[in-house]
């Protein structure tokens, strides 16, 4: 059997309201797995290279590609969440910096073997976003059951182009946009 070591997702931007009634579809519709609060930190370097602290623990991730990418190769290592900011400052000993700092709210549930989270990220906005795993062959089949899914949830599929430039605004402004209250 071929890996599935390749995440597929697809997201969009979504109002408040659109937010409300989702979260409401989701709670009777699908399996509520976890409700979070994430502290993420990308760093300066070539590849997306991050750091999470959560409510559950925290990791090092990096994934492979552009960050808009609909598949890109993920590899992931779990640890403590006492360790966060050790690992932090071995990144920055190594001279990463925190390019981007993300603080998200995320409810995830499971929802006919989709992986479907709600996000609020501060300074940022609300999203939807859906994610399977899937191996290099079925990738494109994957993604187009989440598009078919995105659109059963009557919510259209955000541009790579719009989500390009409200990442850049973001960038170019987080520190400022998550200490407005």
């Amino acid at each position: 059997m071929p890996e599935k070591n390749i995440e597929v997702e697809i997201r969009s931007f979504i109002s408040k309201e659109q937010y409300e009634k989702l979260l409401e579809f989701l709670k009777e519709n699908s399996e509520s797995v976890k409700e979070d609060f994430q502290e993420t930190h990308y760093f300066d370097s070539e590849e997306d290279l991050r750091i999470q602290k959560n409510n559950h623990g925290a990791k090092i991730w990096m994934k492979k590609g552009k960050i808009h990418d609909d598949f890109r190769k993920e590899i992931e290592i779990k640890i403590n969440k006492e360790d966060f900011n050790k690992t932090k400052d071995i990144f920055s000993s190594l001279g990463f910096c925190t390019e981007i700092m993300w603080l998200r709210d995320r409810k995830q549930f499971n929802w006919q073997d989709i992986k479907v989270c709600l996000d609020y990220t501060k300074g940022y906005g609300y999203i939807i976003e859906l994610e399977k795993m899937s191996s290099e062959e079925e990738k494109e089949k994957t993604l187009n059951e989440l598009k078919q899914k995105l659109r059963e949830l009557d919510i259209p599929l955000t541009s790579k182009e719009e989500f390009e430039k409200k990442f850049k605004y973001y960038k170019e402004n987080w520190k400022g946009l998550i200490l407005k209250k």
